[in-house]
């Protein structure tokens, strides 16, 4: 194997030898001479070339050998990135290897990370579409088998068999949704409008759930009527709406939620707030994933596609925003987030607009 003691071995002798036959020319050098100077030749050039080749080219080779063989066996962890300027070329080869495995074991952990995500999908997705198929397959073999011909029994089969279809449905068209906004079909309109009269609206549509479960839903007092943000009222709606259903749902009997819109100088400050059970820290990293549940066997009694968060994660970073969590087991959970501030329409549009309301009446 050639190493770089052979090498400067013989680039030592053939400059010595160069040497001995320049000197030899000379008519007064003697034997002697030739001799000493042959040997310092030799010595000097043999030095010099060994320590050449170690640092400047074995060295390197010998490592970019060793980070081909992490490469080849993924010890990706184990290559160093040496930074730095250098002017030996093998050196610039190093560091081009080095950076290449960094970006491939990125690549290599985002893959598995991804393929980890698709098996956790698979066996979610499956999970969910399984109940309702089944639940509406049983009621609809039940009523084949006979009892189709009791009334009573075949009214409420078959309103069970749809409550469980259209909570597939359900399922079906979030998943298309929250799809259809990943790859950028679904487009935000945004426009201005007052988001206290569109959480209102939520406080109307969540009055008889939060009544049966015995949750109060309010605005904070002190809350700001008159909260106008630019943004898409449809999809804000549905955000708020996901909020505060989860509020309620996942609150403790006789608990309270409540809304909070702090106004700022370009942004408006939406908080929801609820003094249930709290999340524990380690779930709230996931909880906007689809399907990821707390405690699976709860929210299952609860109902709900688990997909409500996740919705709501792509919408508010569609209006170039993020929802941020905070939250104390045993006392409750704070969501918020941002939105553009917008413009209030004039007060003399306002009052033009109560006046036309008012002659349509009178008429």
């Amino acid at each position: 194997m050639i190493n770089s003691r052979g090498v400067a071995l013989l680039l030592a002798t053939a400059i010595a030898l160069v040497t001995l036959a320049f000197t030899s020319l000379v008519s007064e050098v003697t034997p002697t001479i030739l001799f000493v100077v042959t040997i310092i030749s030799f010595g000097v050039s043999y030095i010099l070339s060994q320590l050449t080749l170690d640092f400047l080219i074995f060295k390197e080779i010998n490592n970019i050998y060793d980070m081909m063989d992490k490469l080849r066996n993924e010890e990706f962890s184990e290559i160093d990135d040496h930074e730095g300027t250098s002017l030996n070329p093998l050196r610039k080869i190093n560091q081009e290897i080095a950076s290449y495995a960094q970006i491939k074991e990125k690549e290599i952990k985002e893959l598995k990370r991804i393929e980890a995500f698709r098996r956790e999908f698979l066996a979610d997705i499956s999970h969910e579409l399984k109940t309702p198929i089944f639940a509406a397959q049983g009621f609809v073999h039940t009523l084949l088998d006979g009892a189709v011909k009791d009334k009573s029994v075949r009214k409420r089969f078959l309103k069970k068999a749809a409550k469980s279809l259209d909570g597939l449905n359900m399922l079906v068209q979030e998943l298309l949704t929250i799809s259809q906004m990943e790859i950028g079909e679904i487009r935000m309109h945004p426009e201005h409008f007052n988001l206290y009269e569109v959480v209102e609206d939520v406080f109307d549509q969540m009055e008889e759930k939060s009544e049966r479960k015995g949750v109060t839903v309010n605005f904070v007092e002190g809350c700001e009527h008159k909260a106008y943000v630019f943004a898409d009222p449809q999809r804000i709606y549905q955000v708020m709406t996901n909020l505060i259903s989860n509020a309620v749902k996942y609150n403790n009997e006789g608990g309270e939620v409540l809304v909070d819109l702090e106004v700022g100088k370009e942004d408006v400050t939406v908080f929801v707030k609820d003094n249930g059970l709290g999340i524990p820290p380690e779930h709230i990293k996931r909880i906007f994933e689809r399907f990821y549940r707390v405690d699976k066997s709860r929210s299952k009694d609860l109902g709900g596609t688990g997909l409500g968060l996740a919705i709501v994660k792509h919408i508010i970073e569609a209006h170039d925003s993020k929802v941020v969590v905070t939250s104390t087991l045993g006392k409750g959970t704070i969501f918020s987030f941002k939105l553009p501030k917008g413009e209030a329409p004039d007060e003399d549009d306002e009052l033009f607009v109560e006046e036309l309301d008012l002659d349509s009446s009178e008429e």
